[in-house]
C-alpha cells in the first residue's frame, strides 16, 4: 500500500462514532472486547462537554492530489488526560493509541505520541505515561525507540485497578 498523506488533528465531538470504532477494534485487538461499556453519547458528554475528562487527537487520510476531496477517513485515534504526580508535577497520561492493522507500519503511530508530547510540554508536564500489555512486544519495540522506559522492568513498578464494585465496597455504598 502506498504511503498515504496523514493529517493528526485534535478531535471534535462528531468523530466520537469513529472513535468508538476504534475503540471497539482496539479492545478485539487486545482480546478484551467484553469490557467495552462506554457509548457515543458518553465519548460526547466526557470528551466535549463543559469540563471534559480526556483529550483526543484522531489520525486521518487525506485524499491524494487529484483525488475527489471527501471525507476524510479515520485510520487511528490517541485519547489522553492529564494527571498529577506528587514528584514531578503535571503529566499526562496516553489511555489508548491506535492504527487500524492496515495503516501500520507507516509512522502513523509515532506521529500520534509525538502530538500528544507536543500538547504535554505546551500544558507544562514533564512525562508522559502509559501502560501496554505484557506481549505487546511491537508496542512496546516503539516505545522504547521513541525513548520510553520499561517501568515494570527499570523499577518494578506494578499497575492495579480498583473495580466498581470493589470502589463501592470501600466507599460502604
Amino acid at each position: 500500500m502506498a504511503m498515504a498523506s496523514v493529517r493528526i488533528r485534535q478531535a471534535e465531538e462528531g468523530d466520537c462514532g469513529n472513535i468508538l470504532k476504534l475503540i471497539r477494534e482496539l479492545a478485539e485487538y487486545e482480546k478484551l472486547s467484553d469490557q467495552v461499556k462506554i457509548s457515543e453519547e458518553a465519548l460526547r458528554a466526557d470528551g466535549f462537554g463543559e469540563n471534559p475528562f480526556y483529550c483526543c487527537l484522531v489520525a486521518e487520510l487525506l485524499p491524494a492530489p487529484g483525488e475527489p476531496q471527501g471525507p476524510c477517513v479515520v485510520v487511528g485515534y490517541g485519547l489522553y488526560y492529564f494527571i498529577y504526580s506528587t514528584w514531578k508535577g503535571r503529566n499526562v497520561y496516553l489511555e489508548d493509541i491506535y492504527v487500524k492493522p492496515e495503516y501500520r507500519g507507516q509512522g502513523i503511530g509515532s506521529k500520534i505520541i509525538k502530538k500528544v508530547a507536543e500538547v504535554a510540554l505546551e500544558r507544562g508536564c514533564s512525562q508522559l505515561r502509559l501502560t501496554v500489555l505484557d506481549w505487546n512486544k511491537g508496542a512496546m519495540d516503539l516505545y522504547k525507540a521513541l525513548g520510553a522506559r520499561d517501568l515494570t522492568e527499570a523499577e518494578g513498578w506494578h499497575s492495579f485497578r480498583f473495580e466498581e464494585e470493589a470502589m463501592r465496597e470501600l466507599a460502604g455504598k
